[in-house]
């Protein structure tokens, strides 16, 4: 039986086997690399909040399928495993759980954004309402 941990734990110990990127990192990465930036937002966040223009829109319960690039339901933007995604949730806190997830699925490159949607707004960075 595993001992049971809080969900701070948790994700301590999965955030330290990735490499975040902050909001002015990751917009360097889309412009300079062949990074996929994607928005696991709900829909209702994305209405009220905006989405970050050219970012991939896969809700959080879709993710592992549309991001899989041996999934019959994978994304079009889902190439290869080598791909640098950057996942972005609203404060940068399920992002990181998804990016390990993207990472068991052999997306070695998969990371989450420090601070989600929220602190990419609030850098100024371009947000389509």
């Amino acid at each position: 039986m595993t001992t049971p941990i809080d969900i701070d734990s948790l994700l301590e110990r999965e955030r330290a086997h990735l490499r975040r990127v902050s909001p002015g990192e990751a917009a360097r990465a889309l412009a300079e690399e062949d990074a996929l930036l994607v928005d696991i937002r709900y829909a209702a966040l994305r209405d009220r909040d905006g989405a970050i223009p050219g970012a991939l829109i896969v809700e959080r319960n879709e993710l592992e399928w549309r991001m899989d690039p041996q999934c019959a339901h994978r994304a079009p933007e889902t190439t290869d495993h080598d791909r640098l995604v950057i996942v972005v949730c609203n404060e940068g806190y399920a992002s990181s759980l998804a990016a390990r997830s993207l990472q068991a699925l052999g997306l070695h490159r998969a990371t989450d954004l420090v601070g989600g949607f929220q602190a990419w707004a609030a850098e100024g960075l371009p947000v389509s309402r």
